[in-house]
């Protein structure tokens, strides 16, 4: 039995026990539940300096889920419970090195070997794989560990690392955050400019242990759960199988280039190049602009993403489920986006209304945890980035605690009209959503913990037939989700 993750809970909790506010300034949690730590260690005047002098970070998680389908088999519930272990070094002539150890473990859950594949929003707290193959219930990652450079503009990093980019996202949502091992190097030399680079060789999605191919999905006819070996994220194109592409001599790498821009009063610009080089590329640009009133801020966002077929198209075909019927060229993934977003905001709340809409083309491939429609019309645990898919957005947020009603509270709702291609096979049937968030800070009275409720209810269409005469699943569901995090 490995009693690794066992240990590794004993060791949080031991933390736990003389955790201090003083945390409180050096990390923070964003209301995704990312940690974004506000202090780093100290430069120091030599080596044994930079490795005692460095900083341990502390995270206690609990999640639980409840999926209702209305096929009732699809129905379940889970609760995994874990954190992360955080060592980063000092800075020794700007070199410095951290390592994070993650675990989840899900001691209450209904689930069964055949019930796997209907799991959804809890899956990400487990393996499947691992599961699946005799391996341990629980998941334990060493999912960070790098050595890095600092400079007064720059950032090199090399390992196992979190990468933020337009498709590539930590995406720390549920346990595990999903991450990548490479190169990666960071400028900020230029006025409210910064640029990111990186070269990403393999991905641990946040249901994985080990770390795999970034876009190559598992086949291999001696492994009955091949298809959970490898990249199976939800929006991983199928058609690019590993036997594929291995027949054909590509090996898949993340190449990646970043760059936003501040420079312009109240103007933000972004724009994006992501390639995996012999399979397929795309290119994305970014702009918003503030109006500022006296009460009010309102603020028009646009965002174009433009998708290059490099030979991805006849290996795997136009569609991510490699269901191609109702595509008019079957063999491309050209493919593009637009979206655009209206923020009105003031003290307390703020509004969103969203569209985005995609061309009647390929899909769009992003398989990295960033989402290509993310921050316009991307609600809870969707994918809407098919081909030829309008999707409408309403979101309202309101912040409790500067309107004085609820310290450290948020409140944010979303409505979602996404319109998908009837005649597609491929794609999911018409779906309404509405999903419900409310985050607290200074849960219990803790200044270091939160807890966060989440609520979704999709009402998808139960009458659509594609254009060879098949009936697509209804993809109605309900799903309830409370986290807890104590940092420490």
């Amino acid at each position: 039995m490995n009693y690794t993750p066992y240990i590794a809970l004993s060791l949080l909790s031991s933390l736990l026990v003389e955790a201090s506010t003083e945390l409180e300034f050096r990390q923070k949690l964003r209301c995704n539940m990312t940690i974004q730590n506000r202090e780093f260690p100290k430069k120091v005047d030599s080596l044994t300096k930079m490795l005692l002098d460095g900083r341990f970070y502390g995270r206690f998680r609990m999640n639980s889920f409840v999926y209702n389908n209305k096929d009732n088999e699809r129905d379940h519930e889970v609760v995994a419970v874990g954190g992360s272990l955080t060592y980063h070094s000092a800075y020794f002539n700007g070199f410095g090195l951290g390592a994070s150890f993650y675990t989840s473990q899900t001691p209450w859950q209904n689930m069964s070997q055949e019930s796997l594949e209907f799991y959804k929003g809890g899956k990400d707290t487990l393996s499947r794989y691992d599961i699946s193959t005799g391996k341990e219930e629980g998941l334990t990652s060493l999912a960070q560990a790098f050595v890095e450079y600092r400079g007064n503009h720059n950032r090199v990093k090399i390992g196992r690392q979190l990468f933020e980019s337009f498709l590539t996202k930590s995406n720390d949502t549920k346990m595990i955050p999903n991450s990548f091992e490479g190169v990666s190097f960071e400028n900020r030399s230029f006025t409210s400019t910064t640029i990111k680079t990186a070269i990403l060789t393999r991905q641990k999605l946040k249901d994985h242990s080990d770390f795999h191919h970034v876009l190559a999905y598992g086949d291999n006819p001696n492994d009955a759960y091949a298809k959970w070996s490898e990249n199976d994220d939800g929006a991983m194109h199928q058609g690019l199988t590993i036997s594929r592409l291995n027949e054909k001599g590509i090996e898949d790498r993340l190449l990646i280039f970043d760059i936003k821009n501040s420079a312009i009063t109240n103007t933000t610009l972004n724009a994006n190049y992501t390639a995996v080089p012999e399979l397929l590329s795309s290119m994305m640009v970014e702009g918003s602009y503030r109006f500022v009133f006296k009460k009010t801020k309102l603020i028009p966002s646009v965002r174009y993403m433009a998708q290059f077929d490099n030979g991805a198209g006849a290996i795997g075909g136009a569609n991510l489920k490699d269901n191609t019927i109702g595509y008019d060229n079957p063999d491309s993934l050209d493919g593009s986006l637009f979206a655009t977003r209206l923020d009105v905001i003031q003290r307390s709340w703020s509004l969103r209304f969203g569209y985005s809409s995609v061309a009647d083309k390929g899909d769009i491939v992003a398989p990295w945890r960033g989402f290509p429609t993310a921050g316009y019309t991307r609600a809870m645990g969707q994918y809407n980035w098919n081909a030829n898919t309008d999707t409408y957005l309403l979101r309202a947020d309101y912040n409790l605690d500067k309107a004085g009603l609820l310290n450290g509270g948020r409140l944010m709702m979303r409505y979602a009209v996404q319109n998908f291609d009837d005649a597609k096979a491929g794609v999911s049937s018409d779906k309404k959503i509405f999903t419900i968030n409310l985050v607290k800070r200074g849960f219990l009275f803790t200044p270091n913990l939160y807890a966060k409720i989440r609520m979704a209810f999709i009402d998808g269409k139960s009458d659509t037939i594609a254009i060879d005469g098949s009936l697509k699943p209804d993809s109605s569901y309900t799903e309830l989700r409370f986290e807890i995090n104590y940092l420490f």
